[in-house]
């Protein structure tokens, strides 16, 4: 690791969670989380990314990802705000191309999560590592359930929810279903 990144890591990264992955088409890209000067690279990812794939994550298509929402975004506790992205070298800076986090609100004990797969890297794998790490990095930190809002016609992120995590809940309004889900291991061991 360079002097400039360790620079740019705050004082809690957790580089434990760091790694690099080869996807089913033999391409490699690097899992890390996410830090406070990620966010213009959000901001790059989101213009990247289709209408589609846009409004499947946000449910809303922005012109454009706002600043002020990407330093929210990239600037998180590790504890009880994560995420992780998924970047690969582009011949110069590494660019971001996924994104997992979870995130616990004040109105509920159950922290959601999210992902974006940026679309030139989906049907790769790179959202089932995601989740898996996300998931991994949960039960390292004591959390065994989780909730995610998804597009009732969102096959793909509902496909890899049933796939790869136990639904303990699933209700649908407005079109949208809000799951309820445990990692596969932590349900099956009774996990409240």
């Amino acid at each position: 690791m360079s002097a400039e990144t360790a620079v740019r890591e705050p004082a809690d990264y957790p580089r434990e969670l760091e790694g690099a992955v080869t996807l089913r088409d033999g391409a490699r890209v690097r899992i890390r989380p996410i830090r406070p000067d990620d966010a213009p690279r959000l901001c790059a990812l989101y213009d990247r990314l289709s209408a589609d794939t846009a409004y499947q994550r946000f449910f809303t298509v922005m012109r454009r990802l706002p600043p002020d929402w990407a330093r929210v975004f990239a600037t998180v506790d590790y504890r009880r705000r994560l995420a992780l992205v998924a970047e690969h070298d582009a011949g110069g800076e590494p660019e971001l191309i996924g994104v997992g986090r979870y995130e616990f609100s004040e109105k509920t004990d159950l922290p959601e999560v999210a992902f974006v797969v940026q679309d030139g890297w989906q049907g790769k794998g790179l959202g089932t590592v995601l989740l898996q790490e996300l998931l991994r990095a949960g039960a390292a930190r004591g959390i065994t359930r989780f909730r995610a809002y998804v597009l009732a016609d969102n096959v793909r992120m509902l496909d890899l929810l049933a796939r790869l995590t136990d639904v303990l809940d699933s209700r649908t309004e407005d079109g949208v279903k809000a799951i309820v889900f445990a990692p596969r291991d932590a349900a099956r061991a009774g996990a409240p």
